[in-house]
């Protein structure tokens, strides 16, 4: 089965610095990454599409990537970033589309995780950015904390036009290995018909020298039960994964995570969920 990875990055540190990349722990990803250092990992795991994901809330980004997808084979989709709150941002997501590459803009983000205001997405101005993303007939890829889980809830509820997709889980504490209340917040989001979940970034959030599957699997059982494999998509995080695994090894462990499924369910996760909501070409 082809599979569709729908999270990823790429960097260039010589265009721009990744100011988030500090540290020795994070020291091993402190380099560029490039599509081309992406490629043969993601065909030697039997991908063969992706969505890359903006990194940095930098306008200049967006048309970057929106480039580098025109040039690509492999990437089918671009999330990139404009500010949700700026009176023009129709005006803006309308010019990202005209670009080389713009028909491959499938969705919006924005850092969320780093506002200190829990209830950033309930604010008017950004409402009215996110209501703008709908009407462009965009998705919104969610990054938040698992404390901003109730306000991204709440946010879905008033913008029943717009897809939210949430990434990495909403960032569950697989470290500490405690489930609640994240696990009653996901559920309270996905109860929410207009969302829709990334299985991905769960080894960065469990230990990275020591994580095993089993480990991983109550945060995994509790999406596949919430969100069902038809609103439930694969996502490699990569490069941030190989903090903690290689591409491979992510692919792998998502495999042995929808053990459970049926054919038609893990197509669903691994390739047909991502390919409905982003609009991607088939595979």
């Amino acid at each position: 089965m082809a599979i569709i990875d729908a999270h990823h990055h790429v960097w260039d540190l010589s265009i721009r610095d990744q100011d988030w990349i500090t540290g020795p722990d994070l020291a091993p990803i402190r380099r560029n990454f490039t599509l081309d250092d992406l490629a043969p990992e993601a065909r030697a795991a039997g991908v063969r599409a992706t969505v890359l994901v903006q990194t940095v809330t930098v306008a200049d980004e967006t048309p970057e990537f929106l480039a580098l997808a025109d040039g690509s084979d492999l990437v089918a989709g671009v999330v990139g970033w404009t500010d949700l709150t700026a009176p023009d941002v129709a005006d803006t997501l309308a010019a990202l589309r005209e670009l080389p590459g713009g028909d491959r803009l499938v969705g919006i983000r924005h850092q969320v995780q780093g506002e200190s205001d829990p209830e950033w997405l309930l604010r008017p101005d950004v409402l009215r950015g996110l209501a703008a993303v709908a009407c462009a007939g965009l998705v919104y890829d969610l990054v938040v904390l698992p404390k901003q889980l109730p306000a991204a809830s709440e946010a879905a509820a008033r913008l029943p036009a717009l897809t939210f997709v949430l990434d990495h889980l909403g960032k569950p504490p697989i470290a500490s290995k405690e489930l609640e209340p994240w696990a009653s917040d996901v559920r309270a989001l996905a109860a929410r018909p207009n969302t829709v979940c990334k299985l991905s970034g769960l080894v960065t959030e469990a230990a990275w020298s020591s994580w095993t599957t089993p480990e991983l699997s109550p945060y995994a059982d509790t999406v596949l039960d919430a969100f069902g494999p038809g609103r439930l998509m694969f996502g490699s995080d990569w490069p941030v994964c190989r903090l903690a695994a290689g591409y491979g090894e992510v692919v792998a462990a998502a495999r042995a995570l929808t053990h459970r499924l049926g054919d038609g369910e893990r197509r669903a996760v691994f390739q047909t969920t991502a390919s409905r909501v982003y609009g991607l070409r088939e595979l």
